[in-house]
């Protein structure tokens, strides 16, 4: 039986899930799954690893369709709920599914594909009880799931994890960041993305936990649930926090008092899927009395690098690779680099991802011969914590013959007192390489910044071959679903 499932068992009389004001126990939660589960089946033995679309909202319904599939022996697929149709479609003609599960409001968007291709179409509010049948024995090492790259650079890439691979990432957070059953976590994170799948839902099911939901982002229904006292794990991107912060910061004295007396109660906060900005950091401390817990981690990974949960959590570092994860720093040649030298993170362990769907070059091509995953991801370790230097394709920029990494520089934007954020990109010139140069978005747009001041106050801040040679000031940057720049849309602005 699978782990997710065995785990649940233990736990049938705890609510696990909070959403639609109402509240559900892991009981509830494996009697529904499996009774979807069987309307899947239709009859049959076995998916076999068929592929099986789903586009439910984050809630009790998404969390009962993805156990629903497993326990049939399919594979999930979870669709985007903002993508436009073209990019839904090329991920169900991708993975080849023969099924699509929605609830009734998407049902539109995807019924005319579905009768054209042929495909099982599942309307979870449409589904009537199904006669119990035995469900099938799912090998751990079977596939279990595909989630989509976001291909800025490509097309999208499906990265498919076995049920092995997911019971090894989640357990291994859970054992990090020590979840219990007495935890109660609130996911408003997009549910196509390994973060929200495995580290807010995979961990807080896995531990008998509760797992909250809201029916869209708000800022101030999130604060609202920060104040019942309830909530005591919490994760995010690094731009929800700015967000919350820019909110905090219009409260009163006493409000903002309130806030803090009731997030200092937390057991856990956490940032990833982006880079979390030094300022960012400690201005949460400041209103919440939280060192944010940053960690690494990639769709083909899960988790690899984390700071610790007891003890010093480093501004602008990682912090050190978890336990059962193999991580090291190389060369272009694959030789690992020696302390202090940067160099690209590789990593090897049960957590890491079987295959790119349909894709054996592109699979061949991430692992060295002796089985190593190539993440793409520059770092250095300094005092056994690594900081991440960026992407080496986006976020290291060869200029004037140096290796230079582009989060140094947004750090140090981030500094100035008008700026609000930024994003530094490399452009092709023949003089220099790339020519390094910054995006800018201003606290206020009706401040004007003089370049030659700010150029003047970079001097003592920065090395001279580090300055951007050119500034754009924007209204906002580009973004992907999960609050990450878009550095190939940034380099188009210019």
């Amino acid at each position: 039986m699978l782990s997710v499932i065995t785990q649940a068992q233990k736990n049938t009389n705890n609510t696990a899930v909070i959403s639609n004001n109402q509240q559900y126990t892991y009981g509830q939660l494996l009697k529904e799954a499996q009774q979807l589960a069987l309307s899947l089946l239709n009859g049959e033995d076995d998916l076999l690893e068929q592929r099986v679309a789903f586009m439910v909202n984050p809630g009790f319904n998404y969390i009962k369709t993805l156990w629903a599939i497993w326990l049939a022996g399919g594979v999930a697929v979870p669709l985007c709920l903002t993508h436009p149709l073209p990019s839904l479609t090329y991920v169900l003609m991708d993975t080849a599914s023969s099924v699509i599960i929605l609830e009734e409001e998407y049902s539109n968007t995807l019924s005319d594909y579905s009768i054209n291709n042929n495909l099982t179409l599942i309307v979870l509010e449409k589904l009537s009880s199904v006669e119990e049948i035995v469900l099938p024995d799912v090998d751990h090492n079977r596939m279990a799931l595909i989630l989509y790259t976001s291909g800025t650079t490509n097309k999208p890439k499906g990265v498919v994890t076995t049920h092995k691979n997911i019971e090894t990432q989640i357990a291994t957070l859970v054992d990090a960041w020590k979840w219990t059953s007495t935890d109660h976590t609130l996911c408003i994170l997009p549910l196509h993305h390994v973060h929200g799948i495995i580290n807010v839902i995979g961990c807080s099911m896995w531990s008998g936990a509760i797992c909250e939901f809201i029916p869209s982002f708000s800022v101030t229904e999130i604060f609202e649930l920060f104040k019942k006292g309830c909530l005591n794990v919490f994760m995010a991107v690094p731009t929800i926090y700015f967000k919350l912060i820019a909110y905090f910061d219009t409260l009163s004295s006493s409000e903002q008092a309130s806030l803090f007396n009731s997030m200092q109660k937390f057991r856990l906060m956490v940032s990833g899927s982006a880079a979390l900005p030094i300022s960012v950091m400690e201005k949460w401390y400041q209103i919440s009395g939280h060192n944010l817990l940053e960690r690494y981690g990639m769709t083909e990974l899960g988790m690899a690098i984390s700071n610790p949960y007891n003890g010093e959590r480093r501004a602008g570092y990682v912090g050190e690779p978890l336990p059962g994860v193999a991580v090291k720093l190389v060369d272009e040649n694959y030789n690992e680099v020696n302390i202090g030298q940067p160099g690209e993170i590789i990593v090897k362990g049960n957590n890491v991802f079987k295959e790119y769907w349909k894709n054996k070059q592109a699979t061949h091509e991430s692992f060295t011969d002796d089985g190593w995953f190539k993440t793409g991801d520059i770092a250095i370790i300094e005092d056994g914590y690594y900081k991440i230097m960026g992407r080496s394709s986006v976020d290291i920029i060869k200029s004037g013959g140096y290796k230079i990494s582009a989060l140094e520089i947004e750090e140090v934007l981030r500094e100035y007192d008008s700026i609000s954020d930024c994003a530094v990109v490399g452009l092709p010139d023949d003089e220099w390489g790339e020519l390094i140069v910054a995006a800018v978005v201003l606290k206020d747009e009706l401040i004007s910044i003089d370049i030659n001041e700010l150029s003047a106050w970079m001097v003592n801040k920065i090395a001279h071959y580090k300055k951007p040679r050119r500034f754009l000031f924007v209204k906002e940057l580009p973004r992907n679903a999960m609050g990450k720049v878009v550095k190939n849309e940034v380099k188009k602005i210019f």
